[in-house]
């Protein structure tokens, strides 16, 4: 029988709570299952893409992470948010990228 740690435990749990969340708003959403990458929650709604990075207890995103949340906005054009679970409850949201920028004038 394998053990799965606290922590992984603690953080899918948030995880189901994004998307609950998510989806009692409106946001098709699905979970990135146990992939380790930047990106855990990939939603869309209204021609809108959201990806979310879900951090519980005293985690906070790596250097690495932003870099690669920030590639992953650049490619998708998606809004980035990093959604905190500190211990005591609460949430908070930080925006790592707004979405896509406006095209200028004669940019294809």
């Amino acid at each position: 029988m394998t053990m799965v740690s606290t922590s992984y435990t603690r953080g899918r749990a948030r995880e189901y709570q994004v998307l609950q969340k998510l989806r009692s708003e409106g946001w098709l959403c699905s979970r990135s299952a146990a992939s380790h990458s930047a990106v855990d929650i990939f939603a869309c709604k209204d021609g809108e893409v959201l990806l979310v990075q879900v951090k519980s207890g005293r985690a906070r995103v790596s250097s690495e992470e932003r870099v690669e949340l920030a590639r992953w906005a650049e490619a998708s054009g998606a809004r980035v948010e990093v959604w905190y679970f500190p211990r005591r409850n609460g949430m908070r949201k930080e925006i790592v990228s707004d979405g896509p920028k406006p095209k200028k004038h004669g940019d294809n």
